[in-house]
């Protein structure tokens, strides 16, 4: 073992030109980074989960792929408080509740309430004619109730049960109502959350002022449709995580160690306080030097 070690003690590596080239290509190489864009959090774009949306409404559980907080494209990190999650299933929620504009209501019958684990609102399946469909439901709904969607506006407001849809127009002032348009003919796509309702508060020439949940006022068109009643799931807001490991399941990711009260990031930094210090009297003035100069 000596002697190969002493044999290759002895030897010396020589490179060609055209070597010597390739080298310092790849010393090149080593240190060049790839640049990626990479979104940022907000603007609309939620990096929770994807959903593979069919080309036709279905009330078939859809697919979903879990991003945990990461961009699909590139698959870097932008949303650090998102974890994966336990599996889910996403139900296709029909936001439109479009019924006839004269005449009698259109009637719906709830055929089956659900606990859907990608929003806080239960969801109920909803038979109408041949066609099925998923609504949020209702704090009172329960299954086998008679449903009415109408977008007639009649000169004195109507008296609307629980899930209900009808024009703002429609509604009487101090109406609980959810699942509200912003423009007539778009989706319903304010009030969603669980427990949430907004508030009719008054109406003037043909708009009608409405309290949302965030007790701000806004005022809508009266053609605008909105559903009856408070949202499902009351309670939701009170609920005990209880460990980390639901708090997992829920799709959380904990960010442990940016807050210590002795010595994290955005702590107080509470330390021992340093050793006695003895106080050193003055130094002493410099001596003033003295120059003696000689001329003969």
């Amino acid at each position: 073992m000596q002697s190969i070690t002493r044999l290759l003690s002895t030897c010396t590596l020589t490179l060609q030109p055209h070597h010597r080239g390739a080298l310092s290509v790849l010393q090149q190489l080593r240190t060049k980074t790839k640049v990626v864009e990479k979104p940022k959090p907000g603007a609309g774009q939620q990096f929770r989960r994807t959903v593979h949306f069919p080309n036709e409404y279905t009330v078939a559980p859809l697919k979903i792929t879990h991003l945990a907080g990461r961009d699909p494209v590139s698959g870097r990190m932008v949303a650090k408080g998102i974890g994966g999650g336990i599996k889910q299933q996403y139900r296709w929620i029909k936001w439109v509740r479009d019924g006839p504009s004269e005449g009698a209501p259109q009637e719906e019958i709830v055929v089956e309430l659900l606990n859907d684990g990608c929003r806080t609102a239960k969801v109920a399946l909803v038979a109408v004619g041949d066609e099925l469909k998923y609504i949020l439901a209702t704090e009172n709904m329960r299954e086998g109730d008679i449903l009415k969607t109408s977008r007639v506006i009649p000169r004195i407001p109507v008296r609307p049960n629980d899930g209900d849809a009808y024009p703002l127009g429609a509604l009487p002032v101090g109406t609980r109502i959810h699942c509200l348009e912003k423009n007539p003919g778009q989706p319903c796509h304010l009030i969603h959350a669980a427990g949430t309702f907004g508030t009719i508060l008054r109406k003037f020439d043909d708009k009608v002022v409405v309290q949302l949940p965030s007790k701000r006022e806004f005022a809508f068109d009266r053609t605008c449709m909105a559903t009856v009643g408070r949202l499902s799931n009351v309670e939701h807001n009170k609920e005990h995580v209880g460990s980390a490991q639901r708090m997992r399941e829920l799709g959380n990711r904990p960010r442990s160690g940016l807050w210590k009260r002795k010595e994290g990031k955005h702590g107080r930094k509470i330390r021992r306080l340093p050793p006695m210090t003895t106080i050193a009297p003055p130094p002493l003035p410099k001596e003033q030097e003295i120059k003696l100069t000689l001329n003969l």
